[in-house]
């Protein structure tokens, strides 16, 4: 049933996308679709704005107009489903076989000794002499599963996908010795990225999380994706957060 009562509203014009205002829907009536934030459904807003002070461009505002009712059984079924789909998607790996959900960690290769070093050709560039720092498969946030090995006792490095083709010594500056979960946190699930986080936090004994993100504001959601984890979590990890610009350099480090 329809009536005129207070519900959220977007200004796609000031909205960039950024999904800071994801997590703090507790209903999941906002998502980022197409690079912006939309309403799921008017059913799902409860028109109460805890949204708004999240927004860094100040894209949201509750409005008065013609609405669904908000159905609370609809958001509990909309909210279980949304559960439901994560952990199929997490569960098994892809029946092709898919090497992209095959958990594997290894050691980075040893350095050249100086003999090897010098017998390279003198043509070969220095950078192609060193060897991966990758440590474990996948990387990508949403093919890791809690559990993976690789993340007990971790130094955890969370980054942004645009930092690694960003920084010119991306591997050596930042990734040697940590383990990396890569993702974009304005095109993917923000809430599905709290949820893995909290659990990670919670069962794999982190040492330490570094978010390696870009100076563009809706980088800044993997942050927000971090402390949400962090408040819902039981454990506590020191987080260390490093901005790069798209030229690749360093602009700020903040530990909290």
């Amino acid at each position: 049933m329809k009536q005129i009562r207070k519900i959220i509203q977007i200004d796609e014009e000031l909205c960039n996308g950024c999904g800071q205002c994801v997590p703090d829907c507790a209903e999941g009536s906002l998502q980022i679709i197409d690079g912006k934030a939309r309403l799921v459904a008017d059913k799902l807003c409860d028109g109460l704005g805890a949204c708004l002070g999240s927004c860094p461009t100040g894209a949201l505002k509750i409005i008065e107009r013609e609405a669904d009712d908000f159905d609370e059984k609809a958001v509990e079924e909309f909210l279980a489903n949304q559960k439901k789909q994560e952990q199929a998607a997490k569960a098994e790996p892809m029946a092709c076989g898919c090497a992209s959900t095959h958990i594997q960690s290894f050691r980075p290769a040893a350095a050249p000794t100086p003999c090897q070093a010098a017998n390279l050709p003198t043509a070969m560039p220095a950078a192609s002499a060193q060897d991966s720092q990758l440590r474990h498969w996948p990387v990508q946030i949403r093919l890791v599963p809690p559990h993976a090995p690789f993340l007990k006792g971790a130094d955890l490095l969370v980054a942004a996908d645009c930092t690694a083709v960003a920084a010119a010594n991306f591997q050596q500056d930042y990734l040697a010795n940590k383990v990396v979960m890569m993702g974009c946190p304005k095109f993917d699930d923000a809430e599905a990225y709290i949820q893995r986080f909290t659990e990670i936090i919670d069962t794999c004994g982190l040492k330490r999380i570094t978010v390696l993100i870009m100076e563009v504001p809706c980088c800044s959601a993997m942050t927000v994706i971090i402390k949400r984890a962090l408040e819902r979590a039981s454990a506590t990890v020191p987080v260390e957060q490093i901005v790069i610009s798209a030229r690749g350099k360093e602009l700020q480090r903040i530990s909290w």
